[in-house]
C-alpha cells in the first residue's frame, strides 16, 4: 500500500471512530492510539492543548512527556505561535528544541484549530533522521481537519 493511500485509510478509520462523539478527550486518546498503530518509524505520538496561553500535554502514545510547553519554545511552542505546520529532520539541530525524549530525531508538528483559534498541536516523534515527508504533512493535515471538525473544543 503506497503511503498516500495509507492516510486515506487512516483517515477514513478516524472519521469512523469521531462520528456521532463530539467530546475531544476520548477522540483525541483514539486519534493518537490509531496513529500510533498506524505510523511505522514513530516512538511518540499526541496533542499538546492550548490552557491559560501555554501547550498542556493531552492525550498520547509512547512513553510519558513534558507537560508544560511556552509559546515559541521547542517545536510544539513554535509551530502553535507561528500557526504552522512544522517539519523537522533533525531536532538536535532545531535551536530551542526541548528534549522529552532524547531517542526522538525527527518531528512533525501540526497546529489544531476550533472557531479560527489555535486549540492544540498533534506531535509526532521518531528515532529516524528525517522521517516525515509531504505525503505525511499532507496525510496528516487531513487528519487534523477531522478532529476540528468532529470534536467539541470548548
Amino acid at each position: 500500500m503506497t503511503d498516500i493511500l495509507k492516510y486515506d485509510l487512516i483517515n477514513r478509520q478516524l472519521e469512523a471512530l469521531t462520528e456521532g462523539e463530539g467530546n475531544v478527550l476520548p477522540n483525541l486518546a483514539n486519534a493518537s492510539a490509531l496513529l500510533y498503530q498506524e505510523l511505522e518509524g514513530i516512538n511518540w505520538v499526541g496533542f499538546y492543548l492550548m490552557v491559560d496561553g501555554e501547550l498542556l500535554l493531552g492525550p498520547f502514545q509512547g512513553k510519558p512527556a513534558c507537560i508544560h510547553i511556552p509559546l515559541e519554545k521547542g517545536v510544539c511552542g513554535t509551530a502553535a505561535a507561528l500557526d504552522k505546520t512544522m517539519v523537522v529532520e533533525n531536532v538536535h539541530a532545531f535551536a530551542g528544541h526541548i528534549a522529552c525524549d532524547g531517542a526522538s530525531n525527527s518531528e512533525i508538528v501540526i497546529p489544531l484549530h476550533a472557531d479560527g483559534i489555535i486549540t492544540g498541536v498533534l506531535d509526532i516523534d521518531s528515532p529516524l533522521y528525517s522521517r516525515f515527508t509531504e505525503i505525511d504533512r499532507n496525510g496528516l493535515e487531513k487528519f487534523t481537519l477531522i478532529l476540528e471538525k468532529n470534536c467539541r473544543w470548548k
